[in-house]
């Protein structure tokens, strides 16, 4: 503390002087200005009173010559005059003496009585003014006193201003000396701090720079001042700090990044790491093995890597916050000779903070799968050709049995019959079933689209139901907003795919329980969902709810198509199906179709 309060001290002390010395040289030059003018002032205005004085003298002495001059004086006039004149003298004797300086009124007054007693005296020879000289004489001389005067005031004012111009010219010497100390005590004093403190001041900003950019190999200055050597031994204490805490943040760093590399080159599935500009930047060897690359491919476009321009896009999509409305079509590459079915799903990576780092590509390899799906699918495809044609024949002579048939209602016979047709009825179903999945998987099955009216839809499905529900004690609510635009679709499928999932929902919702039809709008789809407050799905079922031939819940049967069904249906119609369950709480079925 006593380091600082002492580097504040000369800073103070030479700032304080500057401001010192440049205060004295104003004061001075302003107090000196000031006498001038004082002095100027009292000097210009007593001559101008003497000016004016004069002139009244020699005006009224005029009048009187004048008056006197006349033949037949008019004595009243001239002894105004004369008085007047003596006034103006008395004055002028007055402002002498206040000036403490003699002039020439006093004389002027002894000249005027000597003009007075010259004029009162009789003349000799004639009577005429005009032929007395010691008249004239005497008024001469009062003139020439008069007139002197006036040239002594104005020499006096002359030599007013040249004083005045001379002590200006010393006043702004005094200030030129007194501004030239300033620059000189200035420049001294900013080269004593510059040398003293700015020349470190820079190096330590330069190490300061070089440290910012993580270099601590940096040459700290020594300066004269003590107070400059302890902050530069401070500055080297703080840097070696940061160096220590830099290793070992890098060392953490390179410990973490190996955890993670070994993490990500562990996983099964394949895995591209994308920047915030598109750019690959990493993949695991799964990837690698997968797409049959090399590291040459890190720094391209995940499109131009893949040779699928359309990835850009939705990576694009995803980069901005977005998703991707469906699941993508799977990839198809060839590594070495051989043809490889992949998924793929791209996932944004959101920083804490909210903002999107990059995204990572997660790959995974069906190609096998797809082969048993395509086999399983023409399988199904065939057998259910194949099984419809002697079932419906069975079913058909059956029937004819069953009408030919006399049997008691109440008897042994009649149940068994009864049985029989209901799982020939069943049986028949499953084959339908399987055969209108086969030919959706297939690209078999056609859409007949035309304008389909949402309430109409929602009602008729109600209507459909709504006896049953009565029967199960199931409130059955329809829920639409208003105004909502008609849809290009395929309405019996629709209804097909909303008769599934309402069967579903009163099949796992308890007596006493509500179910709610709901339609709405969002952004350029209109959203269908069926929602119960039953038993609802286990997460862990709820990804494999949409797959065929899986059953999830207590209340299993069919034969597990009827989710699929409704999928095939609904992304045939450019839309994607998923669902919002919580076990107890109940689940929800949704269709988010195109307009």
């Amino acid at each position: 503390m006593k380091i600082a309060m002492k580097l504040r001290t000369r800073l103070f002390l030479s700032i304080s002087a500057l401001i010192t010395v440049a205060l004295l040289g104003l004061l001075l030059g302003l107090v000196s200005v000031m006498q001038m003018a004082k002095a100027q002032e009292s000097l210009i205005h007593s001559n101008f009173i003497t000016l004016d004085l004069g002139l009244k003298l020699r005006q009224s002495l005029g009048n009187q010559l004048i008056t006197m001059l006349n033949e037949h004086p008019d004595q009243a006039v001239l002894q105004a005059s004369k008085q007047q004149f003596l006034d103006l003298l008395d004055q002028g004797i007055t402002h002498e003496q206040e000036d403490g300086k003699s002039s020439g009124f006093s004389q002027a007054r002894a000249d005027y009585l000597n003009f007075l007693q010259a004029f009162n005296e009789p003349p000799q020879i004639s009577p005429a003014p005009g032929n007395n000289d010691k008249l004239t004489n005497t008024f001469n001389v009062l003139r020439n006193g008069l007139l002197a005067e006036h040239r002594n005031a104005l020499e006096n004012i002359n030599d007013t201003e040249h004083k005045s111009r001379e002590r200006a010219l010393l006043v702004a010497g005094l200030l030129g000396l007194v501004g030239l100390s300033v620059l000189i005590i200035g420049f001294i004093t900013a080269h004593g701090i510059a040398r003293r403190f700015g020349a470190p001041i820079e190096a330590l900003a330069k190490a300061a720079d070089k440290i910012g950019q993580g270099n601590f190999e940096v040459t700290l200055p020594i300066s004269s001042a003590a107070e400059m050597n302890l902050l530069t031994r401070r500055f080297g204490i703080m840097a070696e700090a940061l160096r220590q805490h830099q290793a070992t943040n890098v060392d953490e760093l390179l410990a973490g990044q190996q955890r993670l590399q070994a993490v990500l080159d562990s996983i099964d599935d394949g895995l591209l790491m994308i920047d915030r500009q598109g750019r690959l930047e990493h993949l695991n060897p799964v990837a690698q093995r997968q797409l049959g690359w090399e590291g040459h491919r890190l720094g391209q476009g995940l499109g131009e890597a893949l040779e699928r321009p359309e990835l850009d896009e939705q990576l694009h999509l995803v980069l901005r916050g977005g998703n991707l409305e469906r699941a993508p079509e799977d990839l198809e590459v060839e590594v070495e000779g051989e043809l490889r079915l992949l998924t793929y799903s791209l996932t944004p990576v959101i920083h804490t903070q909210g903002h999107i780092l990059g995204a990572v590509m997660v790959l995974h390899d069906v190609t096998e799968q797809r082969a048993f799906e395509r086999v399983r699918s023409e399988f199904v495809l065939r057998a259910s050709h194949e099984l419809r044609t002697p079932v419906t024949g069975m079913h058909m002579a059956f029937g004819l049995f069953q009408e030919r048939a006399k049997f008691a209602p109440e008897s042994r016979e009649a149940d068994l019959l009864s049985t029989v047709n209901e799982e020939m009825q069943r049986l028949m179903q499953l084959i339908n079933d399987l055969l209108n999945f086969s030919r959706y998987q297939n690209g078999l099955q056609k859409l007949t689209l035309a304008p389909c009216d949402i309430t109409d839809l929602l009602e008729h499905a109600r209507a459909r139901f709504a006896e049953q529900a009565n029967a199960q004690h199931i409130e059955l609510l329809v829920e639409e907003q208003s105004q909502l635009p008609r849809l290009h679709a395929d309405q019996a499928q629709l209804e097909r795919v909303l008769d599934n999932l309402l069967g579903n929902a009163l099949r796992h919702t308890a007596e006493g329980g509500q179910i709610h039809l709901q339609a709405r709008r969002h952004g350029e789809r209109v959203i269908v969902s069926v929602e119960d407050n039953g038993e609802g799905i286990a997460y862990g079922q709820q990804g494999r709810i949409f797959e065929p031939f899986v059953q999830v819940g207590r209340k299993k049967g069919g034969a597990g198509l009827g989710l699929a069904l409704c999928k095939e249906i609904v992304q045939l119609h450019g839309g994607r199906m998923g669902v919002y369950s919580r076990p107890g709480q109940g689940t929800q079925f949704y269709m988010a179709l195109p307009l």
